[in-house]
């Protein structure tokens, strides 16, 4: 479309930035504003296409309803001659892929990606939008190379929009969560799981699941979490490895991350919500603010007329025990005892009827064993047979 009347009567067309599967980009100028930007025009062979416009016109109003640094702006909007086209702010074109492409990248590179794209989809996600196509070649470069920003959501999901038509999978298998690749719809997760893929493949350069046959791709998938990636790089950092390793698990382990929020913390080292952090004394505390310490129990002291009914207590219940063991039928073949005190042993019981003894068991012989502290034959008088005294 290069050469022919501006877009919408305001947007030039210079030269060619990017193709892909729906849409092309093109350099551009808003003549209106006097400013570089970003034109992305969807292929005119499938303009026609309803389920493509949509999710082109769904890209544009999604991204243009998120304000983040780290997502690529969305300026305008419209329609030349029957093509759809998106205006975006203008960044030089380099991708995440083109970085990984000249090898692994360094450590701290890594942690800038994963800052800057967890922080673009915590926007995203908590204004309802799941980007689902989460991948290097959609994370662009900034002019200074420093920052990068999310861009393509023209496969996104809004909260209860449903753009994949019933047994289509939409998005880069490559980067796909097992339960994404097994038909469930997309989720938080899912853009976690790209998230820890694509930083898995910038430590190492090459992609986890290399497999270049789109079924064998799938059942890799389906089969087992990528390699750890300390494994593949050992000078890994411990705390970077740990969060690479947790957003790639299989979902069943309970490791992922339930939020961008909750990743990015854990990159920089704070413990997960459902974990408190323990708090790190640099010397104790005083006794009296480390423990509680109760006070000791002190007993009111007895009053004169509490003595009183308590012996008078004592005095009813003894006369009573006397009377009923006078009152015994069985007690007048005996002489009375005299009443010591209520707390005297009872009386023997009676005696039990005479049964036969048991039949004696077998005779057993029994060696004679010397008395204590006499040796016997053969021995010392300790028990310790032949052995000499120490």
């Amino acid at each position: 479309m290069e050469g022919r009347e501006a877009l919408a009567g305001r947007y030039e067309l210079r030269g060619l930035l990017g193709r892909g599967g729906m849409a092309e980009v093109h350099d551009g100028w808003d003549t209106r504003l006097n400013r570089a930007v970003a034109v992305k025009l969807l292929h005119p062979a499938i303009s026609a296409d309803v389920d493509a416009r949509r999710r082109f016109e769904d890209e544009a109003h999604a991204a243009a309803s998120l304000n983040h640094p780290n997502i690529v702006a969305v300026h305008d909007s419209g329609e030349h001659k029957g093509v759809p086209f998106i205006v975006m702010e203008r960044l030089p074109g380099r991708t995440l892929g083109d970085e990984i492409a000249a090898g692994p990248m360094p450590q701290r590179r890594v942690r800038t990606m994963l800052h800057d794209v967890l922080g673009a989809l915590a926007t995203a996600h908590r204004a309802g939008i799941v980007h689902r196509d989460i991948k290097p070649g959609n994370v662009l470069l900034t002019d200074n190379g420093g920052a990068m920003k999310v861009a393509d959501f023209g496969i996104a999901k809004s909260a209860g929009a449903a753009l994949t038509a019933t047994g289509q999978i939409v998005g880069t298998a490559a980067y796909m969560s097992p339960e994404r690749v097994a038909g469930a719809p997309a989720s938080v997760e899912d853009d976690l799981y790209a998230v820890g893929i694509m930083a898995h493949e910038a430590l190492t350069g090459r992609r986890p699941y290399p497999q270049e046959n789109p079924a064998s791709l799938i059942r890799a998938v389906l089969e087992g979490p990528p390699p750890p990636i300390e494994t593949v790089r050992p000078d890994v950092d411990p705390a970077l490895a740990a969060v690479i390793n947790a957003s790639t698990s299989r979902a069943s382990d309970g490791k992922r991350f339930g939020s961008a929020e909750e990743m990015c913390d854990a990159l920089s080292g704070a413990p997960p919500p459902s974990r408190p952090a323990t708090k790190v004394l640099a010397q104790p505390l005083a006794p009296s603010a480390n423990y509680y310490v109760p006070s000791p129990v002190r007993r009111k002291p007895m009053t004169r007329n509490r003595k009183l009914l308590l012996a008078a207590a004592a005095f009813v219940a003894l006369t009573v025990a006397a009377l009923a063991f006078a009152l015994d039928p069985s007690s007048s073949t005996q002489p009375p005892q005299p009443i010591v005190s209520s707390s005297a042993a009872p009386p023997p019981p009676p005696p039990s009827p005479t049964v036969a003894p048991p039949p004696s068991p077998e005779p057993v012989t029994v060696q004679p064993q010397p008395p204590p502290g006499k040796k016997g034959p053969g021995g010392n008088g300790r028990g310790n047979g032949n052995k000499k005294n120490d």
